[in-house]
């Protein structure tokens, strides 16, 4: 369409149209990398613009103004959201943040509880039929448009064309500008960080082939999506997409065809990255952009199976409370996408979400897993919202657990330095039992190397994985599903209770090195249980005592032997030359367990019907 033709009394120079701008006008302006530069540029260097209130989401042009005390005193700004470069000037109170869920704020706008005199957009050229497209910000951008009584778009021919909900009328708008310039991009530095590295590891741990996935913006969600490159199937559904999906789309780890909703499509609401990004998603059928009140409702959201929400925060409580907008009163970026995602995965089916964020800040001198919030600082998501928290140092499960799980969990998951000094706080705080044990100091990432999984005849796949403080309340169940014979067998005599005093100093002695225990786990619904354990203790001589319980209904399954084998396997990690047991005369399933694997094994007979077995390790091409 030719807009000369078409609407020549709509065609103004970028000078004239911002002139319409009356003094005293309340203004909106498109999100991000959609932002009209152009008119921004030349609304603030007209000298008659007074006493102009802006509203934006997120602002990256006007950054190079806020420190110009005349522009302060002309404008207002109002942010739904602290981009990075407007941190400093929030810090100094030179902007104004509105905290609110990014799925209410197009609500904001059509109820004129925030009434708009103008909007300020970028759009594409039209089609022939005069549909120009609001590109990568359709988000805020289209309620924000709809609601305001002017509307003076850019017309840029570097604005992508998407499909969805981002195609706009010449007809609805009343002031269009003609100037092509690049659209703003905005890559986060991509640093090698082994601490980023880690923590995508983590979260490639959790998400399946097949799940539908909602990540945000910054250095930490790069490094997790590159962890996620080797999944298959994954589909997507969230606010913004970024350069980091780039090799995903085109390895084909995302498909998007297991997805429930819009199967086949990305959905998203904002495209924020490179020229090379943006060229990708020109006209692109891949990619359904949707406003916010779509993208982000929870009960959209829902209707993904399987949706994972990827978020970040900078500091999470011993009890859960999630902190992401403020640096205790400095508000440093917003609430934005992070509740709605989090109540969306949760009524998900199959669907849960994820808080990832480094154990430490200011080069590890302070902790971000802390006894309790700074002051000041907002709970963005509370205790009741999270399902998981990873750091480098592992993955902390929340939902459905109690305070000192919890407690526990986050703990184990903290800066090593740091550890022993929550868990005091939290027996202060009568958290804990006043007796519990700290995790161990020690970095252990070491122990995902001793990991594993077993299908078994019955169909079900068993992981294994070592045995963690925070496992306490599972492995006191798994004592008390056994079998009255099952613990005999195990403890030599007919144990009643399993108590806190027990369990703990059982692990008083596990280092992980010298002493270890793996247990095996089931799914069961949402969670998995504990059905087996194996243990072995330094003996002395470069040998340890080695045992194990299976729960009944996996017994004759290869359990035993398998868990034996995984403990040789970490036992001669660690030095020692074999084994040795203890075994009642009656227990034959364990004495043939033994046999099997370790047939020259030597066999003493202690007071009654005890059995002990001194056994080597075997060349591996000895073993049946």
């Amino acid at each position: 369409m030719d807009l000369a033709e078409y609407c020549p009394e709509k065609v103004l120079s970028a000078e004239d149209a911002v002139a319409k701008i009356k003094r005293g006008s309340r203004v909106f302006i498109g999100t991000g990398c959609g932002e009209p530069q152009h008119l921004i540029r030349n609304m603030v260097d007209d000298v008659n613009m007074q006493d102009i209130m802006i509203y934006q989401m997120l602002s990256l042009t006007l950054a190079d103004y806020v420190d110009d005390p005349s522009f302060l005193r002309r404008f207002s700004m109002k942010l739904f959201f602290i981009s990075s470069s407007m941190r400093k000037a929030a810090f100094e109170g030179k902007i104004d943040y509105i905290p609110t869920y990014l799925s209410r704020i197009p609500n904001l706008f059509a109820s004129q509880q925030i009434g708009l005199d103008v909007a300020l957009v970028q759009v594409s050229p039209p089609d022939r039929f005069g549909y120009c497209s609001l590109g990568v910000s359709v988000d805020i951008t289209r309620s924000g448009m709809e609601n305001a009584k002017m509307v003076i778009a850019q017309v840029n021919p570097k604005m992508p064309r998407t499909s969805g909900d981002s195609f706009v009328h010449v007809d609805q708008i009343d002031y269009l500008v003609l100037h092509e310039e690049p659209l703003a991009e905005t890559v986060p530095e991509i640093k090698d960080n082994k601490i980023a590295g880690r923590i995508g590891y983590y979260v490639s741990q959790l998400v399946d082939d097949g799940a539908t996935l909602q990540i945000g913006f910054g250095h930490l969600p790069y490094a997790i999506l590159k962890h996620l490159e080797n999944k298959k199937d994954l589909g997507i559904h969230t606010q913004l997409i970024t350069d980091a999906f780039l090799p995903l789309f085109e390895n084909k780890a995302v498909t998007n065809k297991k997805k429930t909703l819009i199967p086949g499509r990305v959905v998203a609401s904002l495209c924020m990255g490179s020229e090379k990004l943006y060229d990708y998603v020109d006209k692109n059928p891949l990619f359904y952009f949707r406003s916010s009140e779509y993208v982000n409702d929870p009960t959209v959201i829902a209707l993904n199976d399987n949706l994972v929400s990827i978020s970040s925060a900078l500091e999470v409580d011993l009890t859960g409370q999630v902190c992401s907008d403020s640096m205790g009163y400095l508000f440093y970026s917003g609430i934005g996408d992070q509740v709605d995602f989090l109540r969306g995965s949760a009524m998900s089916k199959g669907g849960f979400s994820i808080i990832a964020l480094p154990s430490t800040a200011q080069n590890g001198n302070i902790s971000r897993i802390v006894s309790h919030l700074s002051e000041g600082a907002g709970v963005a998501t509370t205790r009741g919202d999270v399902d998981f928290v990873i750091t480098e140092y592992g993955i902390a499960q929340l939902h459905g657990k109690s305070i000192y799980q919890r407690v526990m969990s986050l703990a184990q998951i903290a800066h090593p330095k740091f550890r022993a000094e929550l868990i005091e706080v939290a027996k202060k705080r009568h958290y804990i039992f006043s007796d519990q044990m700290p995790p161990s100091q020690d970095d252990l990432i070491f122990l995902e190397g001793y990991k594993s999984s077993l299908k078994v005849k019955n169909g079900k796949i068993l992981h294994f994985r070592p045995l963690l403080p925070s496992d306490e309340f599972a492995y006191r169940n798994f004592f008390y599903s056994l079998r009255e014979e099952t613990i005999y067998f195990r403890f030599f005599y007919k144990m009643k209770l399993f108590s806190h005093e027990v369990i703990q100093k059982q692990w008083a002695s596990v280092d992980y090195r010298k002493n270890m225990s793996i247990i095996g786990l089931v799914q069961k619904g949402g969670h998995r249980e504990i059905m087996a354990i194996g243990s072995y203790a330094d003996d002395g001589e470069k040998r340890a005592e080695v045992a194990f319980v299976v729960r009944e209904d996996f017994q004759g399954m290869r359990v035993a032997s398998f868990l034996l084998g995984m403990l040789e396997d970490i036992a001669k990690e660690n030095k020692f030359i074999g084994f040795t047991a203890s075994v009642l005369r009656e227990n034959g399933a364990m004495i043939h367990v033994f046999k099997k694997r370790y047939p020259n094994l030597k066999t003493t007979v202690s007071s009654g019907n005890e059995i002990t077995m001194k056994m080597d390790f075997p060349a591996l091409e000895d073993i049946d």
